[in-house]
């Protein structure tokens, strides 16, 4: 098996020790941090975001494969602004105002940071003035939204309306999820996209970027 291969495997295993040791490995017998990025770290999370999508594991799992693919990052990261390698595209994320719940987000942030995007995470409580400024201000193509109680989620049509009134709406794609969302609500505020799962939006947030 080649060290990319095994890298891949370790995270789809959660292995952090394992990807300390290989991860540097890779590199002194002369991979690039691009192909040890995307071969390795981000080729092993998408097998971990479609057994997740398919039910084969659950989050405690997620959550260990993504600690270790941080770790991995982490040791690429010099090598990777050397080389001028770029995230995909930037993803503002966010629980809407009045909504402290995070727990989806934060899965969602793991998903969408393996696929190669870069997050910017503006946490709970977002008011959409804040999902709009920062979009702006980091040139983000994709706004995410997230919402668990019915109460709140009619801030995501404040997003929209938000993202229309500063002039950005048709430069800005908004994705809304969380446990009350459906996608006829989706529509009915004028979002882009509804995904179910995390592992769904992060497919459909790449896409975007395609």
């Amino acid at each position: 098996m080649s060290i990319i291969s095994e890298i891949s495997e370790k995270i789809q295993a959660g292995k952090t020790k394992d990807i300390k040791v290989l991860v540097p490995q890779a590199l002194e017998e002369g991979h690039t941090a691009r192909e040890i990025l995307e071969q390795g770290l981000l080729s092993g999370m998408n097998v971990v975001g479609e057994k997740f999508k398919n039910n084969e594991i659950f989050v405690p799992e997620v959550l260990i494969a993504a600690r270790a693919m941080k770790t991995g990052a982490e040791i690429l990261k010099p090598y990777l602004v050397s080389d001028n390698v770029q995230p995909v595209g930037k993803v503002v994320l966010g629980t809407v105002k009045g909504d402290l719940h995070d727990i989806g987000k934060n899965l969602v942030k793991m998903m969408l940071e393996g696929k190669g995007l870069e997050v910017i995470d503006l946490g709970t409580d977002v008011a959409p003035e804040a999902f709009v400024s920062t979009a702006i201000d980091e040139g983000a193509k994709v706004i995410c939204c997230s919402a668990l109680l019915t109460t709140t989620m009619n801030e995501m049509k404040n997003v929209v309306d938000e993202c229309c009134a500063r002039g950005i709406r048709e430069n800005v794609k908004i994705m809304v999820g969380g446990a009350p969302i459906t996608q006829e609500f989706c529509d009915s505020i004028g979002a882009d996209a509804y995904t179910a799962d995390a592992a769904s939006c992060a497919e459909v947030a790449r896409s975007f970027f395609a």
